[in-house]
């Protein structure tokens, strides 16, 4: 079951969430793109975990432990381990790929938006607003993860196996991209080995994959299953709003061969490709 700090933790998280993205906005004017908030999405998450996490312990008084051996702490633990290692990872992989570069055509196209009035009142209202109501909304089963009192349960651990198979996916996506784009032989060429062969969006396919998990392990508490229009969320974001939209429409214009990869590539999940248009495959 779920404590009743829980309903006080939403107020908790709510404000973690602004605060922690008008940081990411104040940054914004030192490095002058709005990019920077990427880096703050996803080790947002870890930090509404952890603030729920600690007014949890402090206010749900005996017998509720933070971590531990068994019952609810072990899951509370192993979400912990996956959750952290995902947002260390993709926050430090998207700091190392903005350095040195200018704002990111998402931005740019948003801020277009912005015509006769005040861009930074613009910027706070259209992109960190914004995020930050998605990040308190999507982080509700890590709240309920944090303020649960169960015993740990089989789909718990499931749901923490399934993160780890979703941050793994994600990450070697994510190498993989990044060894065939410092290769100058590949400069305006279109990806299509690894797990890009089999999926277009490898790393949007495990960033879901991740939060999916962490539904499952939210689901163990019981009323935790409620929180399924979290990922889904999630996954809508990933699949058809600023995901997958937005990154398709530059690549076709700036990747040779893109639209043939469209026609012949899973646009998400991982599926043995298509024979070219006009071939018979083997």
């Amino acid at each position: 079951m779920l404590h009743s700090w829980f309903f006080w933790n939403l107020l908790v998280a709510a404000a973690t969430a602004v605060l922690w993205l008008l940081v990411a906005y104040a940054l914004s004017f030192v490095t002058k793109r709005h990019a920077t908030i990427d880096i703050f999405w996803s080790s947002g998450f870890s930090v509404i975990y952890g603030v729920s996490l600690l007014t949890a312990a402090h206010h749900c008084g005996t017998g509720f432990t933070v971590f531990g051996a068994t019952g609810a702490p072990l899951t509370r633990l192993l979400v912990a381990i996956a959750l952290v290692a995902w947002s260390l990872r993709l926050s430090i992989y998207l700091a190392i790929r903005q350095r040195g570069h200018g704002e990111d055509s998402r931005y740019v196209w948003i801020m277009k938006g912005a015509r006769g009035r005040n861009p930074h009142l613009y910027a706070l209202t259209k992109i960190y607003s914004l995020q930050m109501a998605l990040m308190w909304f999507i982080s509700i089963p890590l709240q309920t993860i944090a303020t649960a009192r169960t015993s740990v349960t089989a789909l718990g651990i499931i749901g923490a196996g399934v993160m780890a198979i979703g941050l793994g996916t994600e990450a070697v996506g994510d190498a993989q991209l990044r060894a065939f784009l410092k290769n100058p032989a590949n400069a305006g060429t279109t990806m299509r080995s690894g797990l890009w062969r089999y999926t277009r969006h490898p790393n949007y396919f495990g960033d879901a994959v991740l939060w999916w998990g962490i539904y499952a392990a939210a689901a163990s508490t019981g009323l935790g299953a409620l929180s399924v229009l979290s990922p889904l969320a999630m996954t809508r974001l990933l699949t058809s709003i600023s995901g997958k939209p937005l990154l398709e429409a530059k690549l076709t214009k700036t990747r040779a061969g893109y639209d043939e990869y469209v026609a012949t590539t899973s646009g998400f999940l991982p599926r043995r490709p298509k024979a070219p248009s006009g071939l018979v495959e083997g």
